[in-house]
């Protein structure tokens, strides 16, 4: 394919477009674009969408899509890259998960273009970006107030998209099925593969994720032959494993809470993750977990409702195995100690 057009845009082979996708306009009648950075590489390969913040609150993949688009290794691209930094530009606005009409766009693809301001925005996502891809890699956090540990959602029984996520080299992957109305779901339908990085919390940078986003992104291309592969690795990295099963535990009442696990920590079947009291202290309860597992999930926020949910633990067969390669994993992306 010689010639790619986005937006009405041409970016011939070679070349880098930064192209702005209209969008609502504001109230004040400002033109708002979604913006959207092409880069060619001068030989074929498959297409690649990289999208982030599609909730405005979670921003790890605003900076993992500015580091990427530095690299030198995209001068060696083979095919497109599609980076789109942020696809909610009016929830990032407002520091908002949502769209202004409380709609979240990440149940409303396909969008319609007449429906609601979220549905136009998906179906813009849709039509000019995902339709004119082969893979994709869609960036999250956790939820405000919850951060999550670097892990890969995908739907894993298909062995191409499996393959992909265990090449992005993060230490738990979690099967994951498809929601109605996601970009996941929508892609599929399409022959789009797509795989969702978790990491970090809402309306934060989180340094090991972003670390460890870009690198994954990097090996992704290269699993998928448009960068060429690297010649020795100085370590090998650990074979992730696959979680079939995972749950939250909730706060059986309401009260302050001391937080006790740690993200990527191992747990025990009766181990005690956190104390829930009253604000005297007068009367507490422990909140013990159900499973033998990891700790991929957890709130930050020292209160709790009763029922609201504070930890979400994968389950695995081997649990020393996994605990071991979280620990690989975050020592070698940690940043180093300032001299």
């Amino acid at each position: 394919m010689t010639a790619f057009e986005i937006g009405g845009v041409e970016v011939p082979r070679g070349q880098r477009r930064t192209v702005d996708l209209p969008a609502a306009k504001l109230y004040t009648h400002a033109p708002l674009t979604m913006p959207v950075q092409v880069v060619r590489g001068r030989r074929d390969g498959p297409t690649l969408f990289v999208s982030g913040v599609i909730h405005g609150d979670e921003l790890n993949g605003v900076e993992i899509i500015r580091r990427l688009l530095r690299r030198s290794a995209l001068k060696s691209l083979r095919g497109t890259l599609i980076a789109v930094p942020v696809v909610n530009v009016h929830g990032l606005i407002q520091h908002s998960r949502y769209l202004p009409d409380r709609r979240d766009l990440n149940r409303s693809f396909p969008g319609s273009e007449k429906g609601s301001l979220t549905a136009r925005l998906a179906n813009l996502f849709m039509t000019e970006i995902v339709a004119q891809c082969d893979y994709g890699i869609d960036i999250h956090t956790g939820a405000r107030d919850r951060a999550n540990l670097p892990q890969i959602r995908a739907q894993l029984d298909d062995p191409e998209t499996q393959a992909m996520a265990t090449a992005f080299g993060v230490p738990v992957l979690l099967n994951s099925t498809l929601r109605d109305g996601s970009l996941r779901q929508l892609a599929a339908e399409h022959g789009v593969r797509v795989l969702l990085y978790e990491s970090g919390e809402a309306l934060r940078f989180d340094e090991l994720g972003i670390r460890a986003g870009v690198t994954g992104i990097l090996s992704v291309m290269r699993h998928l032959g448009m960068l060429p592969p690297v010649k020795q690795r100085k370590r090998p990295r650990p074979e992730p494993v696959v979680a079939r099963a995972s749950g939250w535990v909730r706060a059986p009442e309401s009260g302050i809470v001391r937080l006790i696990g740690q993200l990527g920590a191992r747990v025990v079947k009766g181990q005690r993750l956190a104390v829930i009291s009253d604000p005297f202290g007068e009367q507490e309860s422990e909140l013990v977990s159900p499973w033998d597992g990891i700790v991929i999930g957890r709130s930050m926020l020292p209160l709790a409702n009763e029922g609201e949910a504070l930890f979400h633990i994968a389950r695995f067969h081997d649990v020393d195995e996994v605990e071991n390669k979280v620990n690989l994993f975050q020592d070698a992306h940690e940043p180093a100690p300032p001299p």
